[in-house]
């Protein structure tokens, strides 16, 4: 009987054990497999960002074209534009068009930058172009994407307020544009 019940505890034990490393090899692995998840959705999020500052480059497309239709964007600091827009819409018709509307050629972006960490994206850039009036406007931009499922659901943008300031006062749209 006693042998009995020393077989058997070996056995309830060697069970246990044996789930113990079992679950320790999940508890092992789970970081990894995080880490490669996050990495992956890192990695598409950075190239659809890359891709989108591509687009824009070439004037075929830009970021905003990754805009949810809900994304809210802030625009942060004190320019003239500073606040956040609740919607894609109101975003491109109170700042993207008026500022589009301002500009002979359009901005042309080169990426100093990018970063990814989970969901987003940190897109460090200059952006030049020239205005209606001829002078040259030139900026740099740090934009913070918060991406889900390929689109932007919000962004916090920082630029030089001074300049931009500068360019929406001295420049006014061209009619027919908004």
């Amino acid at each position: 009987m006693l042998a009995n019940l020393k077989s058997r505890t070996r056995q309830v034990f060697g069970a246990a054990l044996g789930v113990a490393a079992t679950a320790l090899a999940l508890v092992a692995i789970q970081p990894e497999a995080n880490a490669q998840g996050s990495s992956e959705t890192e990695g598409r999020n950075k190239a659809a960002i890359q891709s989108s500052f591509d687009a824009w480059r070439a004037g075929t497309g830009s970021p905003y074209d990754l805009l949810a239709v809900d994304a809210r964007w802030t625009i942060e600091g004190l320019s003239i534009a500073s606040k956040t827009y609740p919607t894609k819409e109101d975003f491109m018709r109170e700042v993207i068009r008026p500022f589009n509307a301002r500009m002979q050629s359009p901005l042309k972006p080169t990426i100093r930058s990018l970063y990814a960490d989970g969901d987003t994206v940190v897109a460090f850039f200059d952006a030049r172009g020239v205005a209606r009036d001829g002078r040259p406007y030139v900026n740099t931009y740090a934009w913070f994407l918060d991406m889900r499922a390929g689109q932007i659901i919000r962004a916090s943008a920082f630029f030089d307020a001074i300049e931009f300031n500068e360019l929406w006062t001295r420049v006014a749209p061209a009619t027919g544009t908004n």
